[in-house]
């Protein structure tokens, strides 16, 4: 399971994706629309600035808006970024690898045969999956009802 604060972070991005012209949104803004605790959200968009992933601008137009485009963030990214290793097991984590405590060896163990192809699936999803792909059904549908 992805914690709480990944989920915030990743409804963050969408706003941000989602802004005209790439503007700036205030952080009381996307805290509102989104629902999530401003000051959590605060902490959340500094690890992300931290990261490349958005940036900030001062002042009256001031806010958030990200730094690289929402086609070139994967949710893979994002998770590592706030949650740390995606894998089931600490044998199967391609940046945290370690050892399990209890391993007799990797080669003969089952369970870390199962969990190998359920990290594999899940790495494949995650990291071929972007914000803007996320945000683009909602996009075609405000779009859709625009023309309508």
């Amino acid at each position: 399971m992805i914690t709480q604060k990944a989920k915030y972070a990743l409804r963050a991005l969408t706003v941000l994706a989602e802004a005209i012209d790439g503007e700036p949104i205030m952080i009381s803004d996307i805290a509102a629309q989104q629902k999530i605790p401003k000051k959590f959200l605060e902490q959340i968009l500094l690890d992300l600035k931290h990261h490349g992933i958005v940036t900030s601008r001062r002042g009256k137009q001031g806010g958030y808006l990200l730094l690289k485009p929402a086609d070139m963030i994967t949710f893979g990214e994002v998770l590592r970024i706030i949650d740390g290793p995606i894998a089931p097991l600490p044998c199967l984590s391609i940046t945290a690898y370690s050892k399990c405590d209890d391993c007799d060896g990797e080669q003969n163990c089952e369970i870390r045969h199962v969990f190998a192809k359920v990290a594999d699936a899940t790495r494949k999803v995650l990291f071929s999956t972007t914000i803007a792909d996320a945000v683009a059904p909602a996009k075609s549908a405000r779009v859709t009802r625009l023309l309508a």
